[in-house]
């Protein structure tokens, strides 16, 4: 079986990931919109945290090996991922190693951040501050990059589209 192509989107909470990845699956009808903050949901679940009940390995390499067995289905899918640490780093990029990976690097200045964290209210104040530290700070190797505050998410869209259908078969996840 082939397997299912993965588009990674890589940014800041905030930044528009969530938005950008739904704009996206409606271009492409074949691809799933998979997050990490749905997929912390599922373990926020399991979790009894008033007790300290808590699963004692990081939310992020269970959602990696997810990605992995969904595109070893041959199920594509537009992923939105905040590689904020290095141990996260480390571990989706081992993790999908050889994957047809097309990373994409989502980014949005400070103040328009700032903002949007306001506006949405579920979202502690600071956190893409943060966040900005470290990602996008590891030397990612990006197949395309995109800021938010200064196109709109169907402009953006397009052309992470664009560019993805033009680039073929992807032979599998950068190496750094």
């Amino acid at each position: 079986m082939t397997r299912g192509k993965i588009i990674l989107l890589n940014g800041v909470s905030s930044s528009g990931k969530s938005s950008l990845a739904k704009a996206i699956v409606k271009r492409l009808p074949d691809h799933f919109h998979y997050s990490i903050d749905d997929f912390d949901m599922v373990i926020e679940r399991m979790e009894d945290r008033e007790n300290q009940r808590l699963i004692p390995v990081s939310t992020e390499y269970y959602f990696h090996r997810t990605i992995r067995m969904f595109s070893d289905s041959g199920i594509n899918l537009v992923v939105d991922q905040i590689l904020h640490n290095d141990d996260t780093l480390r571990d989706c990029l081992s993790t999908l190693e050889g994957y047809p990976v097309y990373f994409v690097g989502v980014h949005c200045p400070q103040n328009e951040l700032e903002k949007r964290e306001m506006e949405r209210g579920d979202r502690s104040l600071g956190l893409s501050k943060k966040q900005l530290k470290y990602v996008h700070q590891q030397n990612e190797a990006y197949d395309i990059e995109v800021n938010t505050a200064l196109e709109n998410m169907d402009t953006s869209a397009d052309k992470i589209v664009k560019t993805y259908l033009n680039a073929g078969d992807l032979k599998g996840w950068h190496s750094y």
